[in-house]
């Protein structure tokens, strides 16, 4: 279906504003103390009473403004629509961040054409606000990125051997040893790497210029859905494996040529095309 100019714009308006409300209660509720809730995949995979309270206000919002369509949250699952949209969100991307008081987290929420896979859907709209900046990223299909009010655009041409590069790591303790030998090539590469501890923010920065790429595997659709979105609406190219879209199995973005030379260490160091 083909949505018009001013139907994208109200999504993002919805996003953005949606966004801004939920980090100011993620903020409220880390000025009032946080504690752990419960884990998921593993021990150190937490979760936190302000991610739930935060992806209910979310839902509850977007429920408000947009009855028919999808939602797709990490803390609450999945709710079917009959508008053919979906709403991707994370609550609090960064928790382990949230946790510790580091100022790198951040709500990231995105509206997709079609279901809660990266390989099939069409973003249309989304957001990335940090609350503790203040910083609210957004980007609409074709319309492109901003940081605020200003326009982003990356650079087209980065050497490999001057790119500052953005990655993170499973939680799953056995699972980051391909991640380490990966790091370890990269390291006698590039500029250096970086470990921030939020995807949606990693894909803002490469959107800002604040590093030049970003490459994890592992994402779930909600890590990535507004902040691919809003790096390629900054002229990055968003890559996946084998001439795929970017999924679970592998995400880098940055400048064209480098992302293309990046996924080609990154693939054949970790051993899996």
């Amino acid at each position: 279906m083909t949505r018009s100019a001013s139907d994208i714009a109200d999504l993002l308006r919805i996003a953005r504003d949606t966004a801004i409300a939920a980090g100011a209660l993620a903020l409220q509720r880390r000025r009032e103390g946080v504690q752990v809730a419960d884990t998921k995949s593993t021990p150190i995979d937490i979760v936190t009473a302000a991610d739930r309270e935060t992806e209910e206000l979310i839902r509850s919002m977007l429920a408000d403004a947009r009855p028919d369509d999808a939602f797709l949250g990490e803390e609450s699952g999945d709710t079917e629509g009959s508008s053919g949209l979906t709403w991707v969100v994370d609550p609090i991307d960064g928790t382990v961040n949230y946790l510790y008081d580091i100022p790198a987290w951040a709500v990231s929420i995105a509206v997709v054409e079609g279901g809660g896979d990266p390989r099939t859907w069409r973003a249309l709209a989304g957001a990335v606000v940090n609350p503790v900046t203040g910083e609210c990223f957004t980007a609409s299909a074709g319309g492109g990125a901003f940081l605020g009010d200003r326009p982003l655009r990356i650079e087209d041409d980065v050497a490999l051997d001057r790119a500052l590069v953005a990655t993170g790591f499973a939680y799953d303790v056995a699972a980051r040893e391909p991640q380490i030998r990966v790091v370890s090539e990269l390291l006698g590469t590039v500029r250096d790497v970086r470990r921030i501890g939020a995807a949606s923010l990693d894909l803002c920065n490469v959107a800002a210029g604040r590093v030049d790429a970003y490459y994890e595997w592992g994402l779930n659709p909600w890590d990535q859905a507004a902040g691919a979105l809003i790096a390629e609406e900054a002229g990055a190219a968003v890559l996946g494996v084998d001439g795929h879209a970017a999924s679970k199995e592998l995400l880098v973005a940055g400048p064209s040529r480098l992302a293309h030379e990046l996924r080609e260490i990154v693939v054949e160091t970790r051993g899996v095309r």
